[in-house]
């Protein structure tokens, strides 16, 4: 823990105590380990959603958004779309940004290829990919070979999507993975149209619009529960809409699922309900006030505490 952070992790230390005592009992934290080892976590879940906040502050370099550079980052990118007005590119780039992830040896490489086009086709801009998705379909099959790596250069998807494959005929090949999430976001009338259909459906509160667009994503293909929780997250960190997620969604979840059963029961293999597992994630990551993304910061520290509960090893792409 940097020294500027200890005072956070002192605050934490004595509100998860003040939880257990006046709220909820935390038995997966009762020894100084333990708890220490998930305050560790904490911060650096708070860290790495900040991280963003910090980004969107500052001077972004216009080589960031080129794809022909090795300087290319979709989300700097993304954030120079937004400041420009343009809010469907920018969506766009935060959706390849998850669908690929950043990989731990290659970062956003596959990120950069996909959309500048392997730097010869072409950029696969909103505007082109979502008028003629059969042509960006064609140009993966083309592309298949080199982007698997065939011209030595080493691609990979993050950590979050190592089941994905890049195989044309695959069932959630890249090119049928984007057709569905342009199907998805053209029958909502465009990105800032979804936000307002969910807006329009719900009380519009944030949390509700981000349970409504959770759902109604499930026809995005290759975006299950973490998929889709990753990119609605990330559009709210982003500043592209006024969301907040509900709930940790636990269904199909599996390290969060232990982490939480551990943290609230002791055990990992403890019976708790997803039902009553997500009010106690709310109660607690509101309890701790760790910021507009609780839920995120809760997911993303239980799962990994879970892991090593005694020691604190930081995670990794």
């Amino acid at each position: 823990m940097k020294n500027s952070e200890r005072p956070l992790g002192n605050l934490l230390q004595v509100k998860l105590i003040s939880f257990d005592a006046k709220n909820h009992p935390l038995p997966g934290i009762d020894r100084p380990e333990t708890r220490d080892a998930f305050v560790e976590q904490l911060i650096d879940s708070i860290r790495r959603v900040r991280y963003l906040a910090v980004m969107r502050s500052r001077q972004i370099s216009i080589n960031r958004a080129d794809p022909m550079l090795d300087s290319f980052d979709p989300l700097r990118a993304a954030e120079l779309q937004r400041r420009s007005g343009n809010l469907d590119e920018a969506f766009w780039l935060v959706f390849l940004a998850i669908y690929c992830g950043k990989n731990g040896k290659s970062g956003w490489r596959l990120t950069r290829d996909l959309y500048g086009g392997l730097q010869q086709a072409g950029t696969w801009t909103w505007a082109r990919v979502s008028a003629r998705p059969q042509d960006f379909e064609k140009w993966v099959r083309g592309a298949y070979l080199t982007l698997s790596g065939g011209d030595g250069v080493r691609r990979g998807f993050g950590n979050h999507r190592q089941y994905e494959s890049l195989k044309p005929d695959a069932p959630k090949s890249p090119a049928k993975v984007v057709a569905s999430y342009v199907a998805w976001v053209q029958q909502g009338g465009g990105h800032i149209g979804l936000i307002n259909q969910a807006r329009l459906k719900t009380d519009g509160h944030p949390r509700s619009v981000f349970n409504y667009m959770y759902r109604s994503m499930n026809v995005v293909l290759g975006f299950g529960r973490l998929g889709r929780f990753d990119y609605l997250t990330m559009i709210g960190k982003m500043g592209l809409a006024d969301i907040e997620a509900d709930s940790a969604y636990m269904q199909g979840a599996t390290g969060p699922l232990t982490g939480g059963r551990l943290l609230f029961r002791g055990a990992k293999n403890a019976a708790l309900q997803i039902r009553e597992l997500d009010q106690l994630f709310l109660q607690l990551g509101d309890y701790l006030n760790v910021g507009p993304q609780a839920m995120q910061v809760m997911e993303d520290a239980v799962c990994n505490w879970q892991k090593s509960p005694d020691q604190y090893l930081p995670f990794k792409d």
